[in-house]
């Protein structure tokens, strides 16, 4: 059965290889993202079954009024992928930039409840859906620097736990995947204010998780019959693992 998936973050990364599984898939993709000239370029490449649709999450009123902006024939959304976010800065809490924890906020969670908010009411209408939602094996794992990166990520964990217990009884899915060392995006390059040589170097000697990788665990989970719902999914690459917990010590 071919589905509508609506993805955000659709231009790099994570969201532009979603939206080519799908589309390779045989389903149709609404790609939203600020960079409209990135979506128009995706659409040339992969053809009709992309809609672009510029959006930033952070803009509420926009993100509100997204299903009855849809042209007819898109508006009933079987799979929202709220891929959209964003780490900056890697500064102890209290060296860091205020202005740069408001923005992960924004983006990370605010973005993504009303964006859910809105998609979401549809869904259990139509008593199906699934909400893929993307967090980060930093809202587990916490490391220096990470610090209002990581708890936005958890905020998405346990929001995707507890829409799940609110749609008991209904039809819609809610899935939370939850990625470790990922290359090949512009993550790092975010993260770094653009300096490709810090970026580079969080995957020098590794071999990380691709974004295509990331796509085949969000097709996965979509695929799998109604009745099966994958709650939380933790993906790390083979070079990476848990660590021990830090000891300072005084000598």
């Amino acid at each position: 059965m071919s589905l509508t998936v609506l993805i955000t973050g659709a231009t790099a990364g994570f969201g532009e290889a979603i939206a080519r599984r799908f589309v390779h898939d045989g389903h149709r993709v609404i790609a939203t993202g600020r960079r409209a000239e990135r979506l128009e370029a995706l659409q040339q490449e992969l053809g009709s079954a992309l809609l672009p649709f510029p959006l930033d999450v952070t803009d509420a009123t926009a993100a509100a009024a997204l299903p009855g902006s849809l042209p007819e024939g898109w508006r009933e959304i079987d799979v929202l992928v709220n891929n959209a976010g964003l780490a900056l800065g890697t500064s102890p809490a209290y060296q860091a930039n205020v202005a740069e924890w408001d923005t992960m906020v924004a983006t990370n969670v605010s973005g993504l409840i009303r964006l859910t908010h809105a998609i979401l009411p549809g869904m259990v209408e139509r008593d199906r859906g699934h909400i893929v939602n993307l967090s980060s094996s930093a809202a587990t794992y916490p490391y220096p620097g990470g610090n209002v990166y990581g708890a936005t990520k958890a905020f998405v964990s346990q929001f995707s736990l507890n829409l799940k217990a609110d749609l008991l009884g209904t039809g819609v899915r809610v899935t939370d995947l939850e990625p470790g060392l990922v290359g090949g995006s512009e993550f790092s390059k975010v993260r770094f204010s653009g300096n490709a040589d810090k970026a580079a170097a969080v995957y020098a000697g590794t071999t990380p998780l691709s974004p295509q990788d990331i796509a085949e665990a969000v097709a996965w989970v979509v695929s799998l019959p109604p009745h099966v719902n994958i709650n939380r999914m933790e993906i790390m690459p083979t070079c990476q693992a848990p660590g021990p917990l830090a000891i300072k010590r005084r000598g």
